[in-house]
């Protein structure tokens, strides 16, 4: 029997997603805590998506499709589901992996005071096989309980989340120069710790159309020159300076020292944005799998490179 229908908004953002998309909705449908509203935002599909979204509509009063006018990527699609979202909860849902049953009711029960809580992930194959491996393998996946843990990275993906509306109503706009989870991520913790859960409640499907995959050794799409990469970890630096509230002073602080560290790579700058990650340096990397000495290695390196 079905738990009773909870306060929780599900967005899914949608685009091209007609090859893995039923299996997806198949999987909230099924939840043992039913949300009361599926959301879902398609950036201009040309292929079967809408259809497919429309049927199942036709038999759930829960759904609720916008159809944009304009591709707005993924990133301002989300964003758009969330304002829409009316519930006290939001949950994000990409439209090619697949949740566990429990998925929810597991998060819900684990919220509590945070704005926001996530959990691990089993990776499979584009067909659905287990690849016998979760994103903790790939990263630590922690309890985050500072800002600085977001200040070069994080292992927190939007598709394990469940987050309270206050937190989306902090984040508004959602910038362009990080991830919509990187976001969420990171303004939740300006705030409150990030609950984590060490369960994976969601097949996270890998396949060769993924927006975000899980597989961090593939060399980038995009290759970029040493002024451009500088150009945006400056513009990632100061977004999260700026951010950062002001009653969290020392963090705020920090944040700022590296933003000006990185206006230039005198020596000066080099050598205060070195000291700045070596003694922030079990924060700051505390999502990424290094040993103590590998720590300490990254940190000394950032002399001589940009990071």
């Amino acid at each position: 029997m079905k738990e009773p229908v909870v306060d929780i908004s599900v967005v899914i953002a949608t685009f091209n997603g007609e090859k893995y998309l039923r299996p997806q909705i198949d999987s909230i449908l099924a939840q043992s805590h039913a949300p009361k509203e599926i959301i879902v935002v398609d950036d201009c599909s040309g292929d079967n998506t809408l259809d497919i979204l429309r049927e199942y509509a036709s038999l759930d009063h829960r759904f609720k499709i916008i159809q944009n006018e304009t591709n707005l990527g993924y990133i301002r699609n989300f964003e758009k589901g969330m304002q829409i979202a009316s519930c006290a909860l939001v949950a994000l849902s990409d439209q090619d992996d697949i949740w566990l049953p429990d998925k929810l009711k597991t998060l819900y029960s684990q919220i509590g005071n945070h704005l926001l809580v996530y959990s691990d992930s089993e990776l499979v194959d584009a067909a659905g096989n287990m690849l016998n491996k979760k994103m903790s393998h790939l990263k630590n996946q922690i309890a985050y309980s500072s800002c600085l843990m977001y200040t070069i990275g994080a292992w927190a993906p939007g598709h394990s989340m469940l987050m309270k509306r206050e937190l989306i109503e902090k984040c508004l706009p959602f910038p362009l120069q990080v991830t919509h989870d990187f976001w969420l991520g990171f303004v939740a913790t300006c705030y409150s710790k990030i609950q984590y859960v060490n369960e994976p409640l969601v097949y996270y499907r890998q396949h060769s159309e993924n927006a975000i995959g899980a597989n961090t050794n593939q060399s980038p799409k995009i290759k970029y020159t040493r002024s451009e990469k500088l150009k945006k970890i400056r513009e990632r630096m100061k977004l999260l300076y700026e951010k950062c509230p002001a009653e969290n002073v020392s963090e705020k602080q920090v944040l700022k020292e590296i933003f000006e560290s990185y206006q230039s790579f005198s020596l000066r700058n080099n050598w205060k944005r070195m000291t700045i990650f070596f003694r922030y340096r079990n924060l700051i990397l505390a999502y990424k799998k290094k040993s103590a000495l590998m720590k300490i290695l990254f940190s000394l390196k950032l002399f001589f490179k940009i990071d």
